[in-house]
């Protein structure tokens, strides 16, 4: 679950090490998140091309590669032709072993980079195909791997950066094979991706205990003056996968890490299990999205593609439907106290709202326009008068300036934190959300949006 600080200049500060937001996702209509294709199709990579979108997956059906398409990036077809129907011959025949394609415009047609067993070493290794059309069919170029360190575990998970008319290929070297460390690597590459250029750099390698024995799936943008790498954690095969970020002012770094996961089973309330194995790609309305695939909803075994708004606070990134959380004594507080607080988030809290001009204000990030889900977390303690028997608080949510009604409390006990559930509208962007006085008394610990 995310974390994000109250301005611009505490993101910075804030984004990489606390701050975050908490809501139950209900389905694409409601929080912009949801499966697209709803298909075993693991591992998505996107490229455009015209105004088509192709989406190329990890093998299914005895395919080596898989091959959709959409017009909107939510709509997809599946195409019957696998778009490499034969690997190259340093690689074993066996579609089983075949895995995260990425593909690009390499100017004169498209260039396929696929992960694959290596037939000398056992390994997984990266190889190169070639097409003149996205459709394919792409055919292997050169006679060995195009990256294959088989001393530290072989190579997987290609992805392309280009800047400054060069390109380059991240990757993964496959390190959990063989009890290494695992490193996502930059490495200088022709134009059309079939020779490496110059010696890999090395990135970031699994450092934090979330990410368990292994981080994989680079992917790199550059947004708002900084870069950003995305990536995935921990094992695959269940619950426990998720999506990390890390950032820098230049391409090779040093690249600092969120202290917490970007996208997790838990941040998308169990609503996408799993999520992982990331693209970014720009919709038709200019809308950033990020594409990805979970566990099927249905209990199947199967990672099913999923699609949510993306966007940058400050060059930090935000994806509708999955959970940040702002601390209520990182906000504006005004006529209020904020106190150390047994059992709040980060041991503090906002306390004594109970004034006519008492407030506390959050700085919030929407990643698109619509109706996003609130939690506040809260505790409260009082009762009422007279019989002094439990009561029922509440605060005033005022939206953009704009009353958008209340949040309603039941009674907790002081320092006993619970949770209340609402809904707000938020605009693109950044937005003010203020909890004002309203009736009896609340202390804040903090508020989730997705």
């Amino acid at each position: 679950m995310q974390r994000i600080g109250r301005t611009l200049a505490v993101v910075a500060a804030c984004a990489v090490a606390v701050g975050s937001l908490a809501a139950a996702p209900a389905g694409a209509a409601a929080d912009g998140v949801g499966p697209v294709f709803d298909r075993d199709f693991a591992d998505p990579d996107i490229v455009k091309a015209g105004r088509t979108y192709h989406a190329y997956a990890t093998n299914s059906g005895g395919k080596h590669i898989q091959h959709a398409t959409s017009r909107d990036l939510v709509h997809w077809s599946m195409v019957d032709a696998d778009p490499l129907p034969g690997l190259g011959t340093w690689a074993e025949p066996n579609p089983s072993w075949v895995w995260a394609p990425e593909v690009f415009d390499n100017g004169r047609g498209f260039t396929m980079h696929y992960t694959a067993r290596d037939r000398a070493s056992g390994r997984q290794c990266i190889g190169v195909a070639l097409s003149s059309s996205p459709n394919g069919p792409f055919r292997p170029s050169g006679e060995g791997p195009l990256v294959c360190p088989v001393a530290e575990g072989g190579a997987i998970d290609a992805a392309s950066h280009t800047e400054n008319g060069r390109r380059y290929l991240l990757w993964k070297n496959d390190g959990n094979c063989c009890e290494r460390d695992t490193w996502l690597h930059l490495q200088p590459v022709t134009w059309d991706g079939t020779r490496t250029t110059g010696d890999p750099v090395r990135l970031i390698r699994q450092d934090r205990e979330w990410e368990g024995k292994l981080v994989e799936a680079p992917t790199l943008v550059e947004r708002d003056g900084g870069y950003v790498l995305f990536y995935s954690a921990d094992f695959y095969d269940g619950h426990r996968y998720k999506t990390g970020y890390a950032v820098a002012g230049s391409l090779t770094g040093p690249y600092t890490k969120a202290a917490a996961p970007l996208m997790t089973t838990e941040s998308f309330d169990g609503a996408v299990r799993g999520p992982g194995g990331q693209d970014v790609v720009t919709g038709p309305d200019g809308q950033d999205r990020i594409v990805f695939h979970g566990w099927s909803p249905d209990g199947t075994r199967r990672r099913v593609m999923y699609g949510a708004d993306l966007g940058f606070a400050g060059g930090y990134p935000v994806v509708r439907g999955s959970k940040v959380v702002y601390q209520a004594e990182n906000a504006r507080v005004n006529h209020a106290v904020i106190r150390d607080a047994v059992g709040a988030l980060d041991g503090r809290a906002v306390s004594h709202i109970d004034h006519a001009d008492s407030f506390v204000e959050f700085d919030v990030f929407a990643a698109s326009q619509g109706r996003h889900a609130l939690r506040v977390r809260f505790a409260n303690g009082s009762r009422n008068a007279g019989a002094g028997g439990p009561a029922t608080a509440s605060h005033h949510l005022v939206v953009n300036g704009k009353a958008a009604g209340a949040v309603h409390y039941p009674h907790t006990g002081w320092d006993r934190w619970d949770t209340s559930a609402a809904s707000l509208t938020l605009r693109k962007g950044w937005n003010t959300v203020r909890l004002s006085t309203g009736e009896r008394h609340a202390e804040l610990d903090s508020i989730e949006v997705a």
